[in-house]
């Protein structure tokens, strides 16, 4: 702070810049709005969570505080993710019950073990790791038939499943069925967005939303019979690969960290890809 700056300050009559601070949530509107997202009456909260209607009601009026125990109750009977829960509790008054750690800490070196297992084992197929918000955490080394031509500036910082799938630079423009991928995704991204209320997820659902749709008109349905709805069909020097994905969570989480990690295994859907991704791999 400069001499003349300070001199204004310490004046008579001075009046610091007043700075607007966002009160913290207070758990009964924070159970309000869960309740509501989750479209439950406060009677069905409570048969959920074992308690009573009117102790629900208290709760969220602010003439009731619900124990630890009972916060915790309510956070389950309403599937609110790990790292909301802890929002709750702070809430509350009580200390977060679920650590948040790095996948580099010691604690998870086995999930870091049994990722790569599975990433490795899944070739010549690819596979990738995910994090809430669909940024990549990880992939085998077969993904880069999805990946190649993407270009630097969607990959840095950190690539986006989103952007990389959807961005008109990345694979949008090589996909034979980009408007039912298109679809598919946002959807996708509008039911997690409802789920959990996140303002960051939000703005990436925005952000995609606003990208041109893929040129020309939608694709008729004469594609070849699939039991997938909306199956990925992508050009690549080696022909048109045509897969399917599965999506795998661990289970019973207690780190924020790992709650929030999903793994997708893509799958040949035809003979024709099966022998492509094998060949590229050189099996």
């Amino acid at each position: 702070m400069t001499s003349e700056v300070m001199e204004v300050a310490m004046s008579p009559g001075y009046a610091a810049p007043m700075t607007s601070i966002a009160p913290p949530p207070q758990v009964g509107s924070l159970l309000r709005e869960w309740r509501q997202r989750r479209r439950l009456s406060q009677l069905d909260l409570a048969l959920a969570a074992d308690t009573s209607a009117r102790h629900v009601s208290y709760v969220e009026t602010g003439r009731s505080r619900p124990s630890r125990a009972m916060v915790i109750r309510l956070c389950e009977a309403l599937d609110v993710p790990l790292r909301e829960r802890n929002t709750f509790l702070l809430a509350g008054g009580y200390a977060p019950g679920y650590r948040e750690s790095s996948l580099e800490d010691a604690n998870l070196a086995s999930v870091r073990a049994a990722l790569d297992t599975m990433l490795s084992a899944h070739e010549p197929y690819p596979a990738v790791v995910v994090d809430r918000y669909w940024n990549l955490v990880t992939g085998n080394r077969a993904m880069g038939v999805l990946m190649t031509g993407i270009p630097e500036h969607l990959l840095a910082p950190e690539p986006n499943v989103y952007r990389l799938v959807l961005h008109p630079e990345g694979l949008s423009g090589r996909l034979a069925n980009a408007h039912q991928v298109r679809s598919l995704l946002l959807d996708r991204l509008t039911r997690q967005v409802n789920a959990t209320g996140d303002a960051r997820l939000q703005a990436l659902h925005d952000e995609i939303a606003r990208y041109p749709a893929p040129a020309g008109d939608p694709e008729p349905e004469e594609v070849q019979p699939s039991p997938f709805q909306v199956p990925i069909r992508v050009r690549t020097p080696m022909g048109e690969l045509s897969m399917f994905s599965t999506m795998a969570t661990f289970g019973a989480p207690a780190d924020v960290t790992l709650s929030e990690l999903a793994i997708e295994l893509f799958y040949p859907l035809d003979e024709f890809t099966t022998a492509a991704l094998r060949s590229a791999a050189g099996t």
